[in-house]
């Protein structure tokens, strides 16, 4: 590990701008590509203080895996690593959208990648489960956080829980479980305890209040780039649920509300958050192009990706106290093992979506063969994330050109 401010600084740029072109299949994804990188390879982190962001950053509004991003950025190099490990994680989805978004509105059509994402989907089900065997041997430390585990991944699967209701709901009783075990509390365990319950109840609280506004904003005919730049903004800073919660906000205030997209360019702008690599907001650089060009672009995009600096830069200096406190430290164990829980279940679904088909045989035997030869690729042999995508997009688009269609 180096030592220079610079050093750090391009080792951040370069690595995080390398995962911004390969981070394709979402957050669960591309926060496995982030382990690999930091934990495994560059061991800038502990497999434990990683599991910690991760289920700091899964409390708070805003794209996971960015939030990860801009977290190791600020531990590995301080305010300016935070800055630039976020921009250059979220640039080339950006610039791959604004690309996109410019031909959309040039000719009309979106480009036709699918061939290429047929491949890339089964081995990204493969680096998955590479950091989720990894991530679980060190969250399911006891029997009691096993335990924790199984039940929040339950309660998901049977009434479709939102993600933060069961990250609290295992946190809650890991708290109460956990802590009962332990005789000697710190003394500065209810000052710590006390932090930890403000933050959250004033994060949660700023949310209503910006949900609130943004349901009741008025209606305009012509939008300006500050009405733009500001409706952005507040689903940024109330985004709990990722990219499906997005589609809900689109739909409901920019389609039906305010008029700005038409249906069609909102499921056409939600198909290009779909197929690129990165964080599934740059969506909103798309949104922002179709709505006022260039200078929408940009607006849309610092709107919806400036909070996450602003939670991560007030959260990050908390953790190491959340920690320290037996009270605080009992929920954060239990939050980064139902975190771990929730990652089981996302991938169960891609997988199950990526590997059947809805006719006979009803298993896509090529997909399953990738999916197989990349796990045992990145486990037994470290092959590295990038070769393994870039490796099945080929696969993938040999497989079109043969005739093999899913």
């Amino acid at each position: 590990m180096t030592n220079s401010a610079p050093s750090r600084l391009g080792e951040l740029a370069n690595l995080f701008f390398k995962l911004g072109v390969i981070g394709f299949g979402g957050p669960v994804a591309h926060i496995a590509m982030i382990e690999d990188e930091v934990v495994k390879r560059r061991q800038w982190l502990t497999r434990e203080h990683f599991l910690d962001l991760l289920g700091a950053t899964n409390l708070i509004p805003g794209p996971n895996s960015t939030e990860m991003a801009i977290h190791i950025g600020y531990i590995y190099a301080g305010w300016l690593g935070l800055i630039v490990s976020g921009v250059c994680f979220v640039l080339p989805a950006v610039l791959i959208t604004g690309g996109f978004a410019w031909v959309y509105v040039a000719y009309g059509t979106l480009p036709q990648i699918t061939p290429l994402l047929y491949g890339i989907k089964p081995a990204v089900l493969a680096i998955i489960i590479n950091a989720l065997w990894g991530l679980a041997k060190k969250a399911v430390k006891t029997r009691q956080l096993l335990a924790i585990a199984f039940a929040v991944a339950l309660l998901t699967l049977l009434f479709k829980l939102n993600e933060v209701i069961a990250l609290l709901i295992g946190g809650l009783l890991g708290m109460v479980w956990l802590h009962s075990g332990e005789k000697n509390d710190k003394p500065g365990d209810k000052a710590n305890f006390l932090i930890a319950s403000l933050s959250t109840g004033a994060t949660l609280k700023a949310s209503a209040v910006l949900a609130t506004s943004v349901a009741t904003a008025s209606t305009v005919a012509n939008v300006s780039l500050w009405q733009l730049g500001w409706f952005f903004l507040k689903v940024g800073s109330v985004l709990f649920g990722g990219g499906y919660l997005l589609v809900a906000f689109l739909q409901g205030e920019l389609v039906q509300e305010y008029g700005w997209l038409t249906q069609q360019q909102l499921l056409d702008a939600i198909a290009i958050g779909q197929f690129t690599p990165g964080p599934v907001l740059s969506t909103a650089t798309f949104i922002g192009y179709v709505i006022a060009g260039t200078p929408g672009a940009i607006v849309a995009t610092i709107g919806i990706f400036l909070p996450s600096f602003v939670f991560v830069a007030a959260l990050n200096p908390l953790i190491p106290r959340l920690r320290a406190s037996s009270w605080t430290r009992a929920f954060l164990d239990a939050v980064n093992v139902s975190a771990v829980a929730l990652m089981v279940v996302t991938t169960l679904q891609l997988g199950t979506a990526t590997l059947t088909l809805p006719q006979a045989p009803f298993v896509d035997f090529l997909g399953l063969a990738i999916a197989i030869v990349s796990a045992i690729l990145a486990i037994h042999f470290r092959i590295n994330a990038a070769w393994l995508v870039f490796g099945s997009a080929f696969i993938g688009w040999v497989a079109s050109l043969l005739g093999y269609t899913r």
